[in-house]
């Protein structure tokens, strides 16, 4: 499990519980600072000492494979979990380079130890000063509450007036520093992510230039490094977008810190003090209470906030009745005697304000009088799932096809509000509503009518795809293999309203339509996904662990359109049973493209000197072209011939699909060339599905048959075929050489891989 998020409204509670998740995070912070401490004084060893260079590069390592990523939340996406074994990767290339002898690195305290360094003292830095400030605060605040909660009742009232408001600053304070505590902490866990491993990223690339025997490994490492890459670019998007969500949260919660309350299962919860008789008098004991109105349960759990532990055992009561305690019958303020059910006699409790108090009677049903403090302020949308709202949308849709697909930034790029709002008014009039026939008029502006539609489906009282099927859809998207999540999500849909169902269909085959086009509206499914999530799939409580589930949400939306025509077109199969997902699972684990080392050798061909030098010299150009033309191939083939559905005969057909590593990029598409590291590509947020069979089953050697690629291939020789996935041979049949087939490609005959291929 990762780290738990920390939500901003609870830092107002400071409750015990978020105590302890706030410890997980410093330990994490600490653990990450000895690691980076280690790293650097190993890097700088391998540096120093040649003699020792083989010892130092093995310790290296050793201590990356050793340290494991956590992130925040329950679940990973594909980016975060290539991010997270990227240490792994890493320490098996040093091994292999150890095991050759090489010489040592140059360069390496510059592109190594000083950005880890750097990062280290900046950022884990400024997270230790933020938590010191944040403990001064908290004894601060402390000291202060008791301190004026010991004052006498007896005083005057002018000066109880002032004592408050030094409360309420003091208490505004130390809200204010946990809030920016809290904020960094999150902040650092999720900078790790990409300003640790591109130091290192850096350092492994410099390896493979100075070593010269070690040019092969660099090659087969080359496929995993650009889907790192692309990992880390988009986990650095995400994380440039996720934090600008945060700050507005913060923001928000610091301007009104009431009306950003997070839902509890508890009708009250906070800190008591609660009477104890002694032997020698009475003391007042901090206690966190929570109290659940159905089962009238009070839970008493003695903590200190500075401290940081418990004081003794937790206590649950029935309640029986509360009252209100007079001022006149006791020293202490804001008190209020509570009477249970299991336990005889009076519990005399202190509230830490007159609201507070206030609010503790409300809930437990007390002679205060009852105030609502649940406000409503959720207006309710204008815009319907009639008739009215899909011609409005079919309107858009038919402008945006007929006038403006190959615009870039389709969708991205936003309109002028005032214009969008004008155009809304006009479309949503019920007399030019009904009229089907009326189109846009061209003086409209495409990004104006992209910004209609996006803001028209935000009007809607509720989300497209439903507040109740949200955390549904999310776990959907955390599956873990491609298979499992385009069924779940297909079930999904089909149980929405008929009304939401159909809009969305519609939807989802024009955003099909606008991804066809991404070459040249640069709009890939990815971005898309990136785009609409938050509109379509937006969750119904603003909190951090909501933001960080953004990014499952475009998965999500990801998935619709790449598969808007089996999820929208076919029923749902009925659920599997535990036997068959088991085995679902494993197969889905088996079909991983192959790697360059599982690649047939060829027996009877060898390249020229200055072939292979050639080949050499464009590995890294060839490999990302063969990434994005593999992605470009394969959607145009899926769209171009209809796959038949498989039955009961077809199965027997199936072939082997080999078993794909690690280090190979799944189906990566190119994005907006507005990304500053890396414009051609963003990384796949969900694998492309293969099928597979079982471990028996192997091809049938019947002549002239078809076959399909599944992955892309670089011819390395002149008897070899180049391809992309999705390239459909003719003629195929088994060859000479062991693990190669003979196929036909434009009229050009050559060798085939044979775990590239399925037969048709």
């Amino acid at each position: 499990m990762g780290l738990p998020a920390l939500e901003f409204s609870e830092c107002c509670l400071d409750s015990p519980q978020f105590r302890e998740r706030l410890r997980f995070h410093e330990a994490e912070l600490e653990r990450t600072n000895k690691f980076i401490k280690e790293l650097i004084k190993d890097g700088k060893s391998l540096v120093a000492a040649l003699k020792n260079l083989s010892a130092a590069k093995r310790k290296f390592a050793d201590s990356l494979n050793e340290f494991k990523f956590r992130c925040i939340g329950d679940a990973e996406t594909d980016d975060e979990i290539c991010i997270a074994k990227s240490l792994q990767e890493f320490a098996t290339v040093l091994r292999n380079l150890e095991d050759e002898r090489m010489r040592m690195i140059e360069n390496a305290s510059e592109v190594l130890i000083t950005p880890l360094e750097k990062f280290r003292k900046e950022q884990i830095g400024a997270a230790k000063d933020a938590k010191k400030k944040y403990d001064k605060e908290t004894e601060k605040y402390c000291g202060v509450l008791e301190k004026h909660l010991n004052l006498s009742s007896k005083k005057k009232e002018s000066q109880l007036q002032e004592a408050d408001s030094q409360v309420d600053l003091v208490r505004q304070h130390f809200y204010e520093v946990s809030l920016e505590y809290v904020f960094k902490v999150q902040e650092v866990q999720e900078r790790k992510m990409f300003e640790f491993v591109e130091p290192l990223l850096a350092f492994l690339q410099g390896l493979f230039t100075f070593y010269h025997h070690g040019y092969e490994l660099a090659k087969d490492f080359s496929d995993f490094k650009t889907e790192l890459t692309i990992s880390i670019q988009n986990t650095r998007n995400r994380f440039e977008g996720t934090r600008s969500e945060v700050e507005a949260l913060m923001k928000k919660m610091k301007e009104n810190p009431h009306e950003h309350k997070n839902i509890s299962p508890y009708t009250m919860e906070g800190y008591l003090y609660v009477q104890e008789k002694r032997h020698f008098g009475t003391s007042w004991v901090k206690h966190y209470c929570t109290y659940q109105r159905e089962s009238k349960r009070i839970t008493m759990v003695p903590f200190d906030q500075k401290s940081g532990g418990k004081g003794g055992e937790d206590e649950a009561v029935t309640l029986k009745s509360c009252t209100r305690r007079k001022t006149d019958t006791i020293e202490k303020r804001f008190c209020f005697d509570v009477e249970a059910v299991d336990r005889p006699g009076v519990i005399t409790m202190q509230a830490l304000s007159e609201e507070d108090r206030r609010l503790w009677m409300e809930a437990m049903d007390g002679r205060e009088p009852v105030y609502n403090s649940n406000k409503d302020n959720q207006s309710e949308g204008t815009a319907q799932l009639d008739s009215i709202g899909f011609s409005i949308i079919k309107k858009c849709i038919h402008a945006v096809e007929t006038r403006g697909i190959n615009e870039q930034g389709l969708y991205r790029i936003v309109g002028v509000n005032s214009r969008v709002q004008k155009l809304l008014s006009i479309l949503m009039d019920p007399k030019t509503a009904t009229e089907t026939d009326t189109e846009i008029c061209a003086e409209w502006e495409i990004k104006t009518i992209t910004s209609a539609l996006k803001t028209y489906l935000r009007m809607l009282p509720g989300p497209l795809m439903m507040y109740q099927f949200q955390r549904s859809f999310i776990k959907a998207a955390k599956l873990e293999n491609q298979e499992s999540r385009v069924s779940e999500i297909h079930s999904l849909v089909h149980r929405l309203p008929e009304k939401n169902r159909q809009m969305l269909h519609l939807l989802m085959n024009h955003l099909a339509k606008v991804a066809d086009n991404h070459k040249q509206n640069l709009m890939t499914v990815a971005n898309l996904g990136v785009v609409f999530g938050p509109t379509l799939l937006r969750p119904q409580e603003e909190t951090v662990a909501a933001i960080m589930d953004i990014k499952f949400q475009n998965i999500v939306i990801e998935i619709l359109i790449e598969n808007h025509e089996k999820i929208f077109n076919t029923v749902p199969e009925a659920p599997a049973s535990n036997s068959q997902l088991l085995l679902s699972r494993k197969k889905s684990t088996e079909s991983k493209p192959p790697s360059c080392s599982e690649r047939p050798l060829t027996l009877f061909h060898t390249a020229q000197p200055n072939e292979k030098q050639e080949n050499r010299n464009s590995i890294i150009n060839s490999s990302l072209e063969s990434v994005v033309s593999s992605n470009a191939n394969s959607f145009l083939n899926s769209n171009s011939a209809p796959q038949p559905s498989l039955n009961s005969s077809d199965l027997e057909l199936e072939v082997i699909k080999p078993n794909r590593p690690n280090s190979l990029p799944q189906n990566p598409s190119p994005t907006s060339p507005l990304s500053p590291s890396w414009p051609m590509f963003s990384a796949p947020s969900s694998p492309m599905p293969t099928s597979s069979t079982s471990s028996d089953s192997s091809p049938i050697s019947s002549p002239l048959r078809k076959a399909r690629a599944l992955y892309a291939c670089k011819a390395e020789h002149d008897s070899e075929l180049s391809f992309t996935a999705g390239t459909v041979f003719d003629n195929v049949h088994p060859s000479q050489e062991p693990g190669w087939l003979e196929g036909t490609l434009n009229g050009k005959t050559g060798l085939i891989p044979e775990n590239y291929v399925e037969f048709l």
